[in-house]
């Protein structure tokens, strides 16, 4: 199955895209569902009432994470890529007060969220620990259709047919065929030697298949754009972020330091450290707040690629337009390949799959652009996944801010320091890309369900809230 740039980079609000935009996606499929004909009902049955429940990690930690705002949102008709965050609280409230949804193109449904919203937490789905299930009833509460689905990590939503076939590798080719299919870093290796192309020029020359150049150019301009407007937007903030820990914003006060110390021309030996750690504090403060943000692969892991894509602009002056898609193009390509082979989900793999496979991605995206062979680019990706290997899942009060935000700015650093230990380098090393990622997959099946996004160990139990 191809994965396009724009499938692990998606343009959504925060704080989760397993959590966030997956169900709100799940929401905008099962409304779907519900206008489609190839579902039996009984003759002149008309749906009435519609009610979800959630389970696994979703019931666990959806309030924390938004599960139930977003869900309400999706019901509602609203997207991940153009729902406003700022309307959202006066949708949701609406909806609440009214007991109705009513989704463009669809009648008015009964829909009560305190009552039609279920965290189960004793009724685990089988198929993966983010399930969901959604129910449309008539005016006299028969069953009339049930669909459930899983939402995969970084914004991915599966059927349980689909979700059958992804794991029994089966999952039939779809759209054009690409010229450079790789589905591992051996084969990606291998067609960059063959082909004499570097891995964003072979990445490019598949999306074209796709869509055009412009439209790629654009959308990856895009990408870089909200990504960019993100940390702006975070770097401007103050206060108190939602959920009731009481975690404090901090990059804004932090960035006026470190602008105070650039203007004074303080030697400071830590000053690359410190401009990736508040780029990627200021994505993930924006995250916890229900922002808009990029899934890089996923919103938990959403600062990584965007501040060492910032620290290249601020600190290299050869950077360019042409090298940001550069960038991009090359962290997608690692991106699809660990996706292929492990998982991009906290919930699956603990956090090694999320801040783990962002900081290989970053590392690939910068040895790239700093002129790295494809060889060095695979080193520079193995070395910050290697190091990040049986990092567990394990979000305080289940919000995407303790230990999230800073977690995102030590894949940073952990990204850049790779990136040039890989770039001083050959390109050979002694562990493949392939094998760690290997070892991600292998190490997140015998993780303790406790420690991938339940908020039942780790941290999560071993911190006071205050």
């Amino acid at each position: 199955m191809f994965l396009s740039v724009f499938d692990l980079f998606k343009i959504g609000i925060g704080p989760s895209s397993s959590h966030t935009m997956g169900p709100m996606t799940a929401a905008a499929r099962f409304l779907d569902e519900l206008l489609g004909s190839d579902w039996p009902r009984p003759a002149n049955a008309k749906v009435d009432r519609v009610a979800v429940s959630l389970h696994g990690s979703l019931a666990y930690t959806g309030v924390g994470h938004g599960t139930d705002r977003a869900v309400i949102l999706g019901l509602a008709g609203l997207i991940p890529t153009t729902v406003d965050p700022d309307q959202s609280d006066a949708i949701i409230d609406r909806i609440a007060a009214e007991k109705r949804v009513a989704p463009p193109g669809h009648p008015s449904y009964r829909f009560d969220p305190s009552a039609d919203l279920v965290l189960d937490k004793k009724t685990p789905l089988l198929g993966h620990a983010n399930g969901m299930a959604f129910y449309a009833y008539d005016a006299d509460d028969h069953l009339l259709l049930k669909r459930i689905y899983y939402s995969i990590g970084g914004g991915f939503v599966v059927s349980e047919e689909e979700l059958q076939r992804l794991k029994t590798r089966s999952e039939p080719a779809t759209g054009t065929p690409v010229p450079y299919p790789f589905r591992n870093a051996v084969e990606m290796l291998s067609m960059a030697a063959e082909s004499g192309l570097s891995i964003a020029e072979m990445k490019r020359v598949n999306e074209e298949k796709h869509v055009s150049r412009d439209e790629l150019d654009a959308g990856l301009d895009r990408i870089w754009e909200t990504m960019k407007g993100c940390i702006d937007r975070g770097l401007s903030q103050e206060g108190i972020m939602p959920g009731g820990l009481k975690v404090r914003r901090r990059a804004r006060q932090l960035h006026e330091k470190l602008q105070e110390e650039w203007r004074q021309n303080r030697p400071n030996p830590l000053l690359a450290n410190d401009w990736l750690s508040i780029y990627a504090m200021a994505v993930n403060e924006e995250n916890a707040a229900g922002g808009r943000v990029v899934t890089a692969p996923t919103n938990g892991a959403a600062g990584v690629v965007p501040a060492v894509l910032r620290y290249w602009l601020h600190f290299h002056p050869e950077a360019d337009q042409g090298s940001i898609r550069d960038f991009l193009l090359t962290a997608a390509a690692v991106g699809g390949i660990i996706k292929t082979n492990a998982s991009i989900s906290g919930a699956e793999v603990g956090c090694q799959g999320e801040v783990g496979s962002a900081s290989a991605m970053a590392a690939a995206g910068l040895s790239a652009v700093m002129g790295g062979t494809p060889e060095q680019v695979e080193n520079a990706a193995e070395i910050a996944l290697e190091h990040h290997l049986g990092m567990t899942c394990d979000p305080v009060g289940g919000l995407v801010q303790v230990p999230c935000i800073e977690r995102n700015a030590l894949g940073a650093v952990k990204a850049v320091t790779a990136a040039s230990l890989a770039i001083k380098g050959d390109g050979k090393h002694f562990v493949p890309l392939d094998a760690a990622i290997e070892t991600m997959r292998q190490t997140g099946m015998d993780m303790n369900e406790r420690y991938k996004e339940t908020s039942l160990g780790g941290l999560a139990v071993n911190v006071v809230e205050c």
